[in-house]
């Protein structure tokens, strides 16, 4: 039995069978039937399925958006924008279904094509952070291309992949296209992981699970997606608009309680201005309201389980910089925290996954890259600077697979989101996306004789 909490309040707001190694193979004899049809529909109509499905997230904005806050304890402002992706990432696969295809090759004596084929039944593994966000970076894709899915959403926050499934029927995409698994990552997700039937694994989680699934894909060398952990740096020159770089270098870290792979926890601040930059930035830190996830005034809620927040926890020793204020009472609260620190720190090397942030100050924009670049993770970051060479020298070095320039903004829908080293590999989003749910065919058509 799975039971479902409400962060916020620790009320049960559900109770779930557990799928286990049966109801597992079960889903994937369903995806595997219902495969062929699927592939063979036309991909105009798959479009108009995808659209639609589209258009029903959008009808439903509301009650998803509750079901999500709900269950991860997240804002309802929050919820809300993260609903609204989800709609226009499937009208963007929608449209991306007859724009993804093959090309003719010059070659002597014949034609040569390629094809862009489905790989069959496709595994999506997704966290319990953004669970429909993320669910829906991988149906998108995964659906366009022709692909029948198992999705496993994470047993603490099941109920908008649920939800998602039953409209994706209601949309008419066919019985066995979509199936949902709610259990246990070690029972479910590993079957899932090491089922023959299954042609691809798309994960997203922690990097020591990254490698679990690495190693248990292997047997079948089954094409894997890992978009893994992360230790962003946010890099703040002394030329840069540094109100504005404080003003929004919380959100950066605390949005969604600090669970987010793209936090910029690390925060490099050049140290001539370290002091004054710091000075701000508690003073932004300050006015972040943390408190109930259902009003609309509030930009923190809680932590996702009692469990976690032991752990964000245990990074914090001695004094911080700042620690702010968390409501009384029931719910698994943890205050935005800044920790001043060094860059071989334990909380500046590895992925607290929570509202802590560590202030590193660097001399110049060589040591800048170098502490930034002194980390096992890659997957984003942001650079602060009114020098336009500076800031593309820096863009370049630095190696993370995402980043933005005098912004925070890591995630839009038509470009590619992935990381570099244990951030993981392949990339979501965009037309990028559809390369890691296709396999590419070469077909040689002689015309001699």
């Amino acid at each position: 039995m799975t039971t479902v909490l409400n962060p916020a309040t620790e009320e049960v707001i559900a109770e779930l069978e557990s799928a286990g190694v049966e109801e597992t193979d079960a889903a994937v004899a369903r995806a595997r039937a219902a495969f062929p049809a699927w592939r063979a529909v036309a991909p105009a109509d798959r479009a108009r399925l995808l659209r639609r499905l589209a258009t029903l997230v959008e009808e439903h904005h509301e009650e998803l958006s509750q079901i999500e806050s709900a269950n991860v304890g997240k804002p309802i402002s929050g919820a809300r924008g993260e609903v609204g992706m989800v709609a226009q990432v499937f009208h963007f696969y929608a449209g991306a279904v007859d724009k993804h295809h093959g090309e003719t090759i010059p070659v002597a004596g014949g034609i040569d094509m390629t094809f862009r084929e489905p790989l069959g039944v496709v595994g999506l593994i997704v966290p319990w952070n953004f669970p429909l966000n993320i669910s829906s970076w991988k149906l998108g894709p995964a659906l366009a291309c022709g692909n029948t899915v198992v999705l496993k959403p994470a047993e603490l926050t099941p109920l908008s992949a649920l939800r998602l499934a039953e409209l994706a029927l209601e949309a008419g995409i066919p019985e066995g296209v979509v199936n949902v698994v709610v259990g246990k990552g070690s029972v479910a997700g590993q079957r899932l992981i090491e089922h023959p039937d299954v042609a691809k694994i798309g994960f997203t989680g922690s990097t020591e699970v990254g490698q679990q699934v690495m190693r248990g894909a292997a047997g079948t060398i089954k094409r894997v997606t890992l978009e893994l952990g992360g230790k962003s740096a946010n890099v703040v020159f002394a030329d840069a608009d540094l109100e504005r770089a404080a003003a929004a270098a919380p959100y950066a870290v605390f949005d969604n309680a600090g669970q987010d792979c793209c936090a910029r926890s690390r925060i490099l601040v050049e140290a001539s201005v370290y002091d004054r930059f710091a000075e701000l930035l508690v003073e932004a830190t300050r006015k972040l309201r943390v408190g109930d996830p259902r009003d609309e005034a509030t930009e923190m809620g809680p932590l996702v389980s009692a469990a976690h927040r032991e752990t964000v926890a245990s990074f914090v020793d001695g004094e911080p910089l700042f620690r702010g204020d968390a409501p009384d009472g029931p719910g698994f609260w943890y205050p935005a925290t800044l920790v001043e620190a060094r860059p071989d720190d334990r909380i500046a090397r590895e992925e607290v996954f929570g509202p802590v942030a560590a202030l590193i100050p660097f001399r110049d924009e060589e040591e800048a890259v170098r502490i930034a670049n002194d980390s096992d993770y890659g997957l984003s970051g942001s650079i602060w600077t009114e020098n336009g060479g500076r800031a593309l020298r820096v863009a370049r070095a630095i190696e993370t697979g995402v980043l933005s320039i005098n912004s925070n903004s890591s995630v839009r829908v038509s470009t590619p989101f992935g990381g570099f080293k244990q951030s993981g590999f392949g990339r979501e989003l965009g037309m990028h996306a559809l390369e890691g749910y296709s396999e590419i065919k070469n077909v040689y058509y002689s015309t001699e004789g």
